[in-house]
């Protein structure tokens, strides 16, 4: 035997050893490396718990989005107060006002494939419609610009046809201010924006939304009727009641409302539709989604009143913590929701509860600062009542008004006072054409108009105009 040769031999298999060892010893260092950098979400599901036990929300789906996948995801709490059912990540929830994102979508689809286009009357579609509503344009009604009042009636009929039926019978008085002149939050304008999608595209609102959006999204449980929703694992609705929240019955519907809060959907489903707006409409190495219809929703069509932020279609447009995000909420009898994107750091979290208006800001605001970097939360600084002169006063006071609702400004011993249904409150000036009201806390922006008194009183996104004699 050659000895040379055997030394060689052995050597050889001593370097592959010690090569396969190093190897072994970086991958495991990788998986370390790689189970420290996933996020813990401990004191996430701390924040949860507390903050439903603090609203007294029977449950709630929480899922957060980082990149391409779903890393956290995780039912709270029951179903139902009635059965003790635990909540599960697969039960779907009403969402209310977040189905506007997916309203706005199918309606900019439209339009890319040259069906109308977005600044273009919608009565050159949509026929049988009062004068002044044939006018207005699909952005004026999705950016909530368009003038119309607010309402949000949670019953009546069932059937596709009260959808359209709804919007014809509208006359002058569905306007409290002229389209454009200001943004106010007002679901009638996503109700319309429904009708043309479905004249256009002609099939009822509902099957457009499934045809367009839930079925090339993967969005299986996704529906907007409640006789399909049904079928699936739900989490029943609940009212706040003084002992605890009681079941919803019964389960609001009205299909004239749809197109505005209606969609029934998973924390999973709609992982799936952040994901891909966050990446430019693909989801699952496929184009599902034209980047077109991405940037017209996500483009900024109006200035929210008191702030920064902007209103897109179907989006609320702002930055929190130095991170832009995308978002919105929704509330529905019996249900609330809210899902926030930050398309640059590729994140987003989805919260549905169970519960009649529904927040949970606190578990938002954890959720992103445990996925991404943020900015140290600014500290909360008491609001200064600054000095309000009878001059000042005297160009406020006055009868605001939205549709149904009614509010009156007046004066009594040098002090301003908001009346509402539900009372009456004492109005401080926190800045310029800044109010707050105490007790409460409701902050109140005035809109002047070109005469230096003021024309609407602004406030939970929405604007009430001031009766003038």
């Amino acid at each position: 035997m050659n000895t040379r040769s055997a030394f060689s031999r052995r050597r050889l298999r001593a370097s592959g050893f010690r090569f396969a060892g190093s190897l072994l010893i970086a991958a495991f260092a990788c998986c370390v490396a790689l189970q420290a950098a996933e996020p813990n979400f401990a004191d996430l599901e701390r924040t949860v718990l507390a903050e439903l036990k603090d609203k007294r929300i029977p449950g709630c789906a929480i899922a957060v989005v980082s990149g391409e996948r779903v890393v956290f995801a995780k039912g709270f709490g029951v179903a139902n107060v009635e059965t003790g059912e635990s909540v599960h990540t697969n039960m779907l929830f009403r969402l209310g006002s977040t189905t506007k994102m997916f309203t706005c979508a199918a309606v900019v689809m439209l339009a890319d494939e040259g069906k109308f286009k977005l600044d273009a009357p919608v009565g050159n579609l949509v026929k049988g419609l009062n004068t002044k509503v044939a006018a207005l344009t699909p952005v004026q009604l999705m950016a909530h610009t368009a003038g119309l009042r607010d309402e949000s009636p949670m019953r009546g009929l069932h059937d596709d046809s009260a959808l359209g039926a709804g919007i014809r019978a509208w006359r002058d008085d569905i306007f409290f201010a002229e389209p454009g002149r200001i943004y106010s939050y007002a679901n009638p304008g996503y109700w319309l924006a429904g009708l043309l999608a479905e004249t256009v595209d002609g099939k009822p609102y509902a099957d457009v939304l499934d045809s367009r959006l839930f079925q090339p999204l993967g969005m299986k449980h996704t529906t907007l009727r409640p006789v399909v929703a049904m079928t699936f694992p739900l989490a029943v609705g609940h009212e706040p009641a003084d002992d605890s929240p009681v079941v919803s019955r019964p389960l609001a519907d009205n299909a004239a409302t749809w197109p505005a809060g209606q969609m029934f959907s998973t924390v999973g489903d709609l992982a799936r539709w952040c994901i891909a707006l966050m990446h430019d409409g693909k989801l699952d190495s496929k184009q599902v989604l034209a980047p077109s219809l991405i940037a017209a929703m996500t483009t900024p069509r109006a200035d929210i009143p008191g702030g920064e932020a902007k209103y897109g279609l179907g989006l609320n447009l702002s930055t929190v913590r130095g991170v832009k995000v995308w978002q919105h909420g929704g509330s529905r009898a019996g249900y609330g929701s809210y899902i926030r994107i930050a398309p640059e750091k590729k994140f987003a979290v989805i919260a549905l509860m169970n519960l009649s208006a529904a927040t949970m800001p606190r578990t938002i605001e954890k959720a992103m600062e445990t996925v991404v970097p943020v900015e140290a939360r600014a500290a909360a600084k008491p609001k200064e009542e600054l000095p309000l002169v009878e001059a000042e006063i005297a160009k406020l006071i006055g009868r605001y008004r939205n549709g149904a609702s009614i509010e009156l400004l007046s004066s009594r011993e040098g002090q301003l006072w908001l009346r509402r249904t539900n009372g009456e409150s004492r109005v401080v000036k926190i800045g310029e054409n800044r109010f707050e009201t105490r007790p409460g806390g409701t902050e109140l922006i005035v809109v002047n108009g070109a005469d230096g008194r003021a024309e609407f009183l602004f406030r939970g996104g929405r604007a009430l105009r001031l009766l003038r004699p």
